[in-house]
């Protein structure tokens, strides 16, 4: 059993000179008047092209753009305060949250996001088997401590037996480091038949027999670990949802395993 703690990470478009516009006298008429009488057929297309060139007064006056405002401005207004911006503030007016803020929002402690010592990171507890694969993992924020998700972590992941039967969730022996040393977690052992190497605190005044030989196995363990750190989207978290993180967590598992 082990932990691992991640911290989680943190385009600009340049545009050339524009082409320089020549003035409308020069391009009033894209084809010149000697040439309009000598076009067989249809002149629609032609008729497009040079409506298109019309200025912008035309466009005012035909479609009466701006004349709200002189009529308010005529019936004892003031034309400070016709201004574009007052008939266009309530413009769009089925405003709504933007789509990113429609989703379910979530809090830290869902996300496994926290603040530890190390600062803003989360912490991946995880549970080995014999040589060094992982069986089952847990994601805490980075501030949780490594006891309390033990239990949890030996209620999950059961090995299927190879004789068929009943997968077996209960090991004969797990081993750990100091931050699962608990009296709790110890009767939570030794009530369901599990031995234990995990070695006591100093400060603790109870001691008991402790094997050193089988505590050094634990560093399959420590391996799987290293393993772990060596994708670095498992390093360094990128996804800010937990279930996201849980599944590149899974993925790179598999990959182990294969």
């Amino acid at each position: 059993m082990g932990t691992i703690t991640t911290i989680p990470a943190s385009s600009e478009t340049s545009y050339g000179p524009s082409c320089a516009r020549s003035s409308y006298g020069s391009k009033r008429h894209l084809v010149g008047a000697k040439d309009r009488g000598s076009l067989a057929g249809s002149t629609r297309a032609v008729w497009k092209m040079d409506d298109g060139l019309q200025p912008v007064s035309t466009l005012a006056e035909s479609w009466g753009v701006g004349s709200h405002l002189e009529r308010r401005a005529g019936a004892g207004g003031s034309r400070r305060e016709c201004g574009l911006g007052d008939p266009l503030r309530r413009l769009n007016h089925r405003a709504c949250p933007s789509a990113c803020c429609r989703g379910k929002k979530s809090d830290p402690e869902t996300e496994a996001l926290g603040r530890s010592r190390g600062g803003f990171s989360t912490k991946l507890h995880v549970r080995a088997e014999g040589m060094g694969k992982l069986i089952t993992f847990l994601l805490t924020p980075g501030q949780r401590h490594d006891i309390t998700v033990a239990e949890q972590l030996m209620e999950q992941g059961a090995i299927r037996r190879l004789k068929g039967g009943h997968p077996r969730l209960r090991p004969k022996r797990i081993s750990g480091d100091k931050g699962y040393n608990s009296r709790r977690f110890r009767m939570y052992l030794r009530r369901r038949g599990i031995r234990n190497t995990i070695p006591r605190k100093d400060n603790e005044r109870r001691r008991g027999p402790f094997d050193r030989q089988l505590y050094r196995l634990r560093n399959q363990v420590e391996r799987l670990i290293n393993r772990m750190k060596q994708f670095r989207r498992i390093a360094t978290r990128y996804e800010k949802r937990a279930v996201n993180y849980a599944a590149m967590v899974t993925i790179a598992a598999i990959y182990l395993w294969l």
